[in-house]
C-alpha cells in the first residue's frame, strides 16, 4: 500500500459531530469537524511562513489539543514534526535542534521559557500566537491529498545516554499498522475514551491510545500531567473506557486512597508497557477486579507488537502475550540463527509498523536491523508451548558472575514477592573476585520496614547464590523518564559510592 487517505479529513467525513478531544481541567472539546478544519488552516499557516514539504517544525509543549493538531497539520502539509521532551536542559535540546534541521519551533505557554533559552536557534512561535494567526488563513480548497505511507511524518528522539542524538523516523504506514494492532488487542472502537497524559514527545503519549483511537473514531481525554486523582474521578464518572499506563503508573494508582473502594468496572481494557510490570502489582490490581495486560513495543516498532490477551493474563504472568497481527518476531542467537523453541534469545521484529530507521544517521539504521530486514530489539526473550512471548531481559543489562549470566530481570520479580518491597531495579557492578556481581536498589512500601540481611535472604531462598545481590541499597524514590522507566544509568552513578 503506497498511500492512504488524509487520516484526519477521512475521519471528519465519517463522524464530524463526535468528539475527538476534550481537555479535562478547561473543558474544551474538539469535534472531528473541528480538527479537520483547524487542520486545513494550520497547514495553511505553516506554508504560508515559507515551509518546504521535508522541512522540520519543532514542538515544545506538554498535552493538549493543539499538539495533534499540528501533528495532521504537517502530515496534511507534508513538514515533518519534531516533538521535543520539555524535561531536558537547553544545552541538551540544541543539538537535537541542530541534528534535525528545524525550521520552525513552536512552543506551549508551560515551555515558553525553555523556548526563550533556545533563542537565535531556531524562529519561535507561541502557541497562542499560531492559534490567532491560523484562524485568519483560509485552508486549501478541495480534498488533501493522501498519505505516503513511507514519507516520513515526524521524528522521535530516544533517550540514549551517550553520543549523538538518534530521531527515529514514524511514518503513515507505521501509524495504520499500529493502529490494527492495538485495536486487535483492545477491541477499541468509536464508543471509546482513553486518557491523554504520558508525555508528547514519547512514542506512548501519541500512540497508545490517542492516535489509534482517533482513527477509530472515539474520544481522548487529555490531562497536562499524570495526577491519580483525576484517573479515578473520569472513571467514577464513567469516562474511561480504555487506560494505558507505565508500571510506575499503576503503582502510583494502587497507593492513591480511592484505589480500596473505586467502581473500576467501566474500565473495558487495561494496557501496561515501557518496563516489566512486577508479579504483586498485578495480583493487586486482579484483587480489585482488574486484569492488567502486559506489553511490549518500542519507539521502532510503532509501538504496538505484544499486548497480552485478558483470557489467559492470570495465568500467563510475565508474558508480554503474542505477536499482534501486523508482526512479525523472530528469537535468534548470537550468530542470527533460530534459537530451538523455548530457548531464549534476542528478540527480531519485523513487518509494517517497524521504522524504516534513523533520520540522517545511516550507519546506526544499518546496525539497527538483521538481515532481511529484521529489527534488532536489543532485548532477550523467550516463546512457551502456547505461543506465548516472554522478556527476560535487556542484552545490556545482563552481566556475568563467576562465569554465570545473570539476568536482572529475573531477581527483580523475586525480589518484588518480598512484602515489604514495591520497587528494585538491579545492576551488575564490577568485583575483584567474580568478575561482576548484583548490587539491588530497592524501593520499599509505604510504611514497610525491611533490613538488607532481610532481604538478600528472601532472595537467597528463590535464587542461586550467584544471582542474589550482593551490594543493597534502600532509596526514597528512582530516577525515571518521562514515560515512567527506571534510568539504569543513572542509577548505577547515584550508587556508586555505596557497596553495602
Amino acid at each position: 500500500m503506497k498511500t492512504i487517505p488524509d487520516l484526519c479529513r477521512r475521519r471528519a467525513e465519517l463522524s464530524p459531530d463526535a468528539v475527538a478531544f476534550e481537555e479535562v481541567v478547561s473543558g474544551r472539546s474538539v469535534t472531528f469537524a473541528d480538527m479537520d478544519e483547524r487542520v486545513g488552516r494550520g497547514a495553511a499557516f505553516l506554508s504560508a511562513r515559507g515551509l518546504e514539504p521535508g522541512d522540520r517544525v519543532a514542538v515544545l509543549c506538554h498535552n493538549g489539543t493543539t499538539f495533534f493538531e499540528l501533528l495532521f497539520a504537517c502530515a496534511r502539509a507534508g513538514f515533518v514534526l519534531v516533538p521535543l521532551n520539555w524535561r531536558l536542559t537547553p544545552a541538551e535540546l540544541r543539538p537535537i535542534l541542530a541534528d534535525c534541521g528545524a525550521r520552525l519551533l513552536l512552543a506551549d505557554e508551560a515551555t515558553a521559557p525553555l523556548a526563550a533559552e533556545l533563542e537565535g536557534l531556531v524562529p519561535i512561535l507561541s502557541f497562542a500566537g499560531y492559534e490567532d494567526e491560523r484562524s485568519a488563513v483560509d485552508p486549501a480548497p478541495g480534498a488533501p491529498p493522501p498519505l505516503e505511507t513511507d514519507r516520513i511524518w515526524y521524528l522521535l528522539y530516544t533517550s540514549g545516554t551517550t553520543g549523538r542524538p538518534k530521531a527515529v523516523i514514524q511514518t503513515p504506514g507505521m501509524c495504520l499498522a499500529n493502529a490494527v494492532n492495538i485495536q486487535q488487542a483492545t477491541g477499541m472502537g468509536t464508543g471509546d475514551d482513553t486518557l491523554n497524559y504520558l508525555p508528547l514527545f514519547h512514542t506512548a503519549g501519541i500512540n497508545l491510545h490517542a492516535l489509534p483511537l482517533f482513527i477509530a473514531g472515539g474520544t481522548s481525554r487529555i490531562i497536562p500531567k499524570f495526577e491519580p486523582g483525576a484517573v479515578f474521578d473520569l472513571i467514577d464518572r464513567g469516562q474511561l473506557s480504555l487506560f494505558f499506563g507505565v508500571p510506575a503508573v499503576y503503582q502510583a494508582l494502587s497507593l492513591h486512597p480511592a484505589f480500596g473502594t473505586a467502581d473500576l468496572t467501566s474500565v473495558l481494557h487495561w494496557g501496561c508497557g515501557g518496563a516489566p510490570i512486577s508479579e504483586p502489582m498485578l495480583r493487586a490490581f486482579a484483587a480489585r477486579g482488574v486484569t492488567v495486560c502486559n506489553g511490549m513495543g518500542m519507539t521502532e516498532t510503532g509501538p504496538t507488537l505484544f499486548l497480552m490477551d485478558p483470557a489467559h493474563a492470570a495465568e500467563k504472568i510475565g508474558s508480554v502475550g503474542k505477536p499482534q497481527i501486523l508482526a512479525e518476531v523472530r528469537i535468534v542467537d548470537f550468530r542470527d540463527e533460530d534459537v530451538a523453541p523455548g530457548e531464549a534469545g534476542e528478540l527480531l521484529f519485523r513487518g509494517p509498523g517497524i521504522t524504516p530507521g534513523y533520520f540522517n544517521q545511516p550507519e546506526a539504521t544499518a546496525r539497527a536491523f538483521a538481515p532481511g530486514g529484521w529489527l534488532r530489539s536489543g532485548d532477550v526473550g523467550r516463546q512457551d508451548a502456547d505461543g506465548y512471548y516472554y522478556v527476560v531481559d535487556r542484552i545490556k543489562d545482563m552481566f556475568i558472575s563467576g562465569g554465570e549470566n545473570v539476568y536482572p530481570a529475573e531477581v527483580e520479580i523475586v525480589l518484588h514477592a518480598h512484602p515489604a518491597v514495591l520497587e528494585a531495579a538491579v545492576l551488575g557492578v564490577a568485583d575483584p573476585v567474580w568478575g561482576e556481581v548484583g548490587h539491588a536498589v530497592i524501593l520499599l512500601r509505604p510504611g514497610a520496614a525491611a533490613t538488607v540481611e532481610e532481604i538478600r535472604a528472601h532472595a537467597r531462598a528463590s535464587l542461586a547464590g550467584y544471582k542474589v545481590p550482593r551490594h543493597i541499597t534502600l532509596v526514597e524514590d528512582f530516577p525515571r523518564t518521562a514515560a515512567g522507566k527506571i534510568q539504569k544509568h543513572v542509577l548505577r552513578t547515584l550508587v556508586a559510592g555505596d557497596r553495602g
